[in-house]
């Protein structure tokens, strides 16, 4: 019997439409659109100085401005007419150091600024990285004296300017800003500037302290994908290149815009080919100059270090609570150095009675001294910088919880590092004096700065005489869990605190369950320089016993948001540390290829495990429960 026909086709379902998207095609028309607007709108945000009062001209030198000095790039000619609009801008804008833009900036330089650089906030952002054109930078001279720098240096090296201009917002964190100079001029296209070659861009890239082998290899796996899309997912994945190869001109050919790329048509039209080149020149700079001179220099020293061996960094084992003094221990974890690959084995153990979880051996003095080295400074510092720099929501709001209790006029806060949450905190109590303390050098640095008005470098029980009854607040945020002994350092807390003081501690938390989720992979454990993981209960008591009363208590508010994304970064380095690194073995073709096979595949998996984090933050807020606690506590008594 023959099937009855239906009068009219069915209509394409919504999930067969949906199997006929070609997804990677989809997603890069949506990052590309999305960076092409955002371009966009930062482009109209760009200041830009007013005209000259008087035409520019040709000129021998410089006029002299009272306080100010102009600061170029090799082969870089500003007139005297720019330089003086730009003084009399900065002083009515209140701004200490001024990035100056060439109007006919080279198209993929421009676009480049603007992906680094939001002008509607650079200025306020107190933490954010000093960021330029490369060209010319106007700055008071009390800004550089006190960062050191030698003004009379006639021209200097574009990456050379760029370095310094990162340098400089760190002493003008408010008042650094950059605006288009309508009559300064780029010169000709590839003969001035940053990153006109491999090694220069490579250069230029270091100086912003950005990653050129990263970015080159970002780069050419974009470009592979995107040749991809329009090989297998048609009109598509042509779409997705079109979109790419006139980014150029849509982000940056409005009329009338602040800037006017002289090379915006060429830019366009050969966009493809010059990226291609562009990222192979990079990549093969950036392997060329893998391993500078420091780097062979540390490796030395690292080796006689080592030649022997680890035992003695580490102390005898201990067989009690050092809280509570309860001899039923148990190991929670056991992991090698996952941050900086360093040789070593580490052992945490809990406590059953009180739940304390303590690094047991715990390393000698020596030992910290050298699993410390080279992450906050040296080798590391850098990269330790950038990330802390990121943290301004969270010192902000760390800050915040000062409010319903009046505004403090003295603030200490003790394993301030450089001074990052001190900086950022001004934003919420402008009129408190903020003090630092640390044991490294970076306090002193983060005076200089005048990111602390202060800077005590030391233990913090050195200064408990010293600084007694002298604060009215004193914050540990994510300090006593380094420190060898923190009920000592909640006893200094108490005598330097005046009386009604308030004392902020923000810890990780043991208790969390991400913590037996994800076993030795767990970001918060940070072998080997954690020393103690202190329940909220225990520290609740322990502050109860100085004489202190709780008014505060937050848990998913002081929620890290990175739980999945540093397991798999940990992960990561476990299989594959960096083969450069300074203590390890000769890196060799094989190491090399391994760390870079991993770091590839580990992307998609980085990939999703940011998006796990921002479910998991958002759940971490709405239960109050999340791999960190914060409390405030007021000191008690006359």
């Amino acid at each position: 019997m023959t099937p009855l026909t239906p009068l009219t086709a069915p209509k394409p379902t919504a999930r067969l439409a949906l199997r006929e998207v070609p997804w990677t095609s989809a997603l890069l028309l949506a990052a590309l659109g999305a960076g092409t607007v955002r371009a966009r709108r930062r482009l109209r945000a760009l200041p830009v100085l007013p005209a000259p009062p008087i035409a520019p001209a040709a000129s021998a030198g410089l006029p002299r401005a009272a306080g100010w000095r102009l600061l170029t790039a090799q082969g870089v000619e500003p007139d005297a007419a720019t330089f003086l609009t730009a003084c009399a801008y900065a002083d009515r804008e209140g701004l200490r150091v001024l990035d100056l833009i060439p109007a006919d900036l080279a198209a993929e330089r421009a676009l480049g600024l603007l992906r680094l650089v939001d002008p509607a906030g650079y200025r306020q952002d107190r933490l954010g990285e000093g960021r330029g054109a490369g060209y010319a930078v106007l700055v008071a001279e009390e800004v550089l004296a006190r960062a050191g720098v030698e003004p009379d240096t006639p021209r200097r090296d574009p990456a050379e300017l760029l370095a310094l201009v990162r340098r400089l917002k760190e002493f003008a964190a408010d008042a650094t800003g950059l605006a288009v100079a309508p009559a300064l001029s780029s010169g000709r296209p590839g003969r001035c500037g940053p990153g006109t070659t491999g090694p220069g861009r490579v250069a230029a890239l270091h100086a912003q302290g950005l990653p050129p082998g990263g970015l080159a290899a970002a780069q050419l796996a974009g470009l592979a994908v995107l040749a991809g899309a329009v090989l297998r997912q048609g009109r598509w994945g042509a779409a997705a290149a079109g979109l790419y190869w006139l980014q150029p001109y849509l982000a940056l050919g409005r009329r009338g815009g602040p800037l006017h790329p002289a090379d915006l048509a060429a830019a366009t039209a050969l966009r493809p080919v010059r990226s291609l080149g562009a990222g192979l020149r990079t990549a093969a700079a950036a392997a060329r100059t893998a391993r500078g001179a420091a780097d062979t220099a540390r490796a030395a020293s690292y080796r006689a270090e080592l030649a022997g061996g680890t035992d003695r960094f580490f102390e005898p084992r201990r067989p009690d609570c050092p809280w509570c003094g309860s001899r039923r221990l148990t190991v929670r974890v056991r992991v090698p150095d996952l941050l900086q690959g360093k040789p070593g084995r580490f052992t945490l153990e809990q406590c059953g009675d009180c739940g304390h979880i303590f690094q047991n051996p715990r390393l000698t003095l020596e030992g910290l001294e050298f699993y410390y080295r080279d992450f906050y400074d040296g080798r590391g510092g850098e990269g330790a910088g950038t990330v802390f720099g990121r943290l301004g929501a969270s010192y902000r709001a760390r800050a915040q919880m000062l409010r319903p209790y009046g505004a403090p006029a003295s603030w200490l806060d003790v394993g301030t590092g450089h001074g990052h949450f001190c900086n950022a905190a001004r934003a919420v109590w402008p009129g408190t004096r903020f003090d630092g303390l640390d044991m490294g050098e970076g306090v002193l640095e983060a005076e200089r700065r005048g990111w602390v008005a202060t800077g005590f470098q030391g233990q913090f029980p050195e200064f408990a005489a010293k600084l007694a009854g002298r604060y009215e607040v004193v914050s540990m945020y994510h300090y006593l869990e380094h420190t060898r002994d923190p009920l000592a350092e909640l006893d200094t807390a108490a005598e330097v605190l005046a009386p009604g003081g308030h004392l902020a501690i923000e810890l990780p938390d043991p208790e969390s369950r991400m913590a037996r989720l994800l076993g030795p992979a767990w970001l918060p454990w940070f072998q080997p320089q954690h020393q103690h993981l202190i329940p909220a209960a225990n520290l609740r008591e322990a502050l109860a016993d100085r004489g202190f009363s709780v008014l505060a208590e937050e848990h998913g508010a002081a929620h890290q948001g990175n739980d999945f994304f540093g397991a798999v970064a940990l992960t990561a380095t476990r299989l594959a540390p960096d083969p450069d690194r300074p203590w390890g073995p000769p890196a060799t073709p094989r190491s090399r290829a391994l760390a870079g096979a991993v770091r590839v595949a580990a992307l998609p998996c980085l990939a999703g495990a940011a998006v796990l984090d921002a479910v998991r933050t958002a759940a971490a807020r709405r239960t109050d429960g999340g791999n960190a606690y914060r409390m405030l506590a007021r000191k008690e008594g006359a």
